[in-house]
C-alpha cells in the first residue's frame, strides 16, 4: 500500500465524486481544499489529513485513513476515510431543504413540476383581473 496518493484518484476511489474526472474539475475550481488551502488534481494527500469539498450549500470535511487510487466497494469506505464534517454544516443543508425553490441557487436547473405550480399559484392571484380591465375599454 502506497502512504500517498493523487487527491482527484482518491476523491474518486473513496466514492465521493462519481467520476474521477469531476473529482479534476472540483478540484480546478476550487472546491477542494486541504488546511484552506485550494489543491491541484495532481495534488498528493497522506494518511491524516483533512480533505475539504463543497458541495452547495454545504461543505464537507473527510479525514483520510487510507490512500488508496483503485475504487472500493461501498462497505470499505469507513475504512478509506472518516467523516469530520461539523454539525453546523449538516444544519444547512437541512434548512435548504427546508426552504424549498425560494432561495434556488444559481446552476441548480431548472424548477421541478411542484416548484412550477407553486410558483404559478403565487404569481395567478397577483395578475387576476388585470387583463379583464383592459377588455372593457375596447
Amino acid at each position: 500500500m502506497n502512504d500517498v496518493a493523487r487527491i482527484d484518484k482518491w476523491l474518486w476511489a473513496a466514492r465521493i465524486f462519481k467520476t474521477r474526472s469531476i473529482a479534476a474539475d472540483a478540484c480546478k475550481n476550487g472546491r477542494v481544499t486541504i488546511k484552506g488551502v485550494n489543491v491541484k488534481p495532481s495534488h498528493t494527500i497522506k494518511v491524516g489529513e483533512v480533505v475539504s469539498v463543497k458541495k452547495p450549500p454545504i461543505t464537507y470535511s473527510f479525514k483520510v485513513l487510507k490512500t488508496i487510487e483503485q475504487r472500493v466497494g461501498a462497505k470499505f469506505i469507513p475504512e478509506v476515510y472518516e467523516n469530520v464534517t461539523e454539525a453546523k454544516q449538516y444544519e444547512l443543508l437541512e434548512m435548504s431543504r427546508i426552504s424549498g425553490f425560494v432561495d434556488r441557487a444559481r446552476g441548480t436547473g431548472r424548477p421541478t413540476k411542484k416548484d412550477r405550480r407553486q410558483m404559478d399559484a403565487f404569481v395567478e392571484p397577483a395578475m387576476f383581473g388585470f387583463d379583464d380591465e383592459d377588455d372593457e375599454d375596447f
